[in-house]
């Protein structure tokens, strides 16, 4: 069995895990739990429930899935030699069922359903195509359309993009189609002004107010004004690699050691890596630890930084070694001090402030500026 990031393994419990990344033990995969079904897991946030076929299911934020794993369902752990330490993941012989995002939109584009989202999906999918010269098979659905318990009335549009020419292929159209009135589709991020968006937010090094710019030029967030559904959609594009294009790092004789949470700034050397999960970033450090290279598995931080760009960059060091190299990185990601990290432009940096006409957007020239961070 194969599995790549954002694949859907089920448990016969009901739990709906997402693969997470590409480096994996020997039939097993880590991964992050997004959905559990009321049988064994209810929760009073509001924003968490879903209606599906079989009944509700209720999705995790945070690290609210992690939690639950290790207290309620310990057995949904894989052992991860390198780290020394068990993650959450599934075996192979968990897995109950597989949901994959590119069968999944295959499915339902090709299906009957007079169904206005499915609809909106199709008529989107057919104008990123012809402008981008990209093929339906470049293309997948996750989130409520991936599980079938989304509701026309209120569910975004989540899609997978696969491949890393591809995905640079479409943040160019998307860059171009969200400047043309005719296409209905815009940058979800046009206009961001903090207070309007009442969201918790923890972060303590990167201010609601960056959030907002730095997702604004990622491109991969917009919103379609749907004739059918009668609303305006959110639609995202997450990308995924292709087959070909994946290394399992993951090996037995691979030791890596946390040395602690540093801060540094670093000069992004190839940045073509930046908009997967994990999020990897070749750098030149210049500030703090000697280190080659940044990898994030928060989603906050894909695609942040390109390449040319000087970034700060809070996470934990790691050596990676094994008998033939070694390397060090500083890694992002769930646990403890999460809110304490941060990847962003680097105050002084000659692309701290970057003219929004570079990004054919229009509106103002300066990047905002951080509430607590000195920038």
């Amino acid at each position: 069995m194969r599995l790549r990031d954002r694949d859907s393994p089920v448990t016969r419990e009901g739990l709906l895990f997402r693969v997470y990344g590409y480096n994996h033990p020997p039939s097993a995969w880590v991964c992050d739990l997004e959905y559990a079904h009321e049988s064994v897991y209810v929760s009073r946030d509001p924003r968490a429930i879903r209606k599906g076929r079989t009944g509700r299911f209720y999705k995790f934020y945070f690290d609210g899935g992690l939690r639950f794993v290790r207290e309620r369902f310990p057995k949904y752990q894989v052992y991860y030699k390198p780290l020394r330490r068990m993650l959450v993941g599934v075996s192979e012989d968990q897995i109950h069922e597989v949901r994959r995002p590119d069968e999944a939109l295959r499915r339902l584009y090709e299906s009957d359903r007079d169904d206005p989202l499915v609809e909106t999906m199709r008529e989107l999918l057919d104008t990123v195509v012809e402008h981008s010269g990209l093929r339906l098979g470049d293309f997948g659905v996750f989130g409520s359309l991936l599980h079938d318990f989304y509701n026309p009335r209120y569910s975004d549009i989540d899609l997978t993009v696969y491949g890393v020419r591809e995905t640079w292929r479409l943040v160019e159209t998307l860059r171009d189609l969200y400047m043309d009135p005719g296409t209905r589709l815009r940058n979800e991020f046009e206009g961001w002004r903090p207070e309007e968006h009442p969201m918790t937010w923890r972060f303590l090094r990167y201010s609601k107010a960056e959030y907002g710019w730095y997702q604004r030029r990622k491109m991969i967030y917009g919103v379609y004004d749907s004739e059918r559904l009668g609303r305006t959609v959110k639609v995202e594009f997450e990308p995924v690699r292709r087959w070909e294009e994946i290394t399992n790092e993951y090996s037995d004789d691979l030791e890596i050691t946390n040395l602690g949470f540093t801060e540094c700034v670093v000069e992004v050397l190839d940045d073509s890596g930046s908009m997967f999960m994990p999020s990897v970033y070749h750098v030149e450090a210049l500030e703090g630890p000697d280190v080659d290279r940044v990898v994030s598995y928060v989603e906050e931080f894909r695609g942040q930084l390109k390449a040319g760009e000087r970034g700060v960059v809070c996470g934990w060091l790691e050596e990676h070694r094994t008998p033939r190299a070694s390397l060090r990185q500083v890694t992002l990601t769930y646990g403890p001090r999460y809110f304490e990290q941060c990847l962003k432009l680097a105050s002084g940096s000659d692309r701290v402030k970057l003219s929004f006409s570079e990004l054919g957007l229009g509106g103002d020239d300066e990047q905002p500026r951080g509430e607590d961070s000195g920038t």
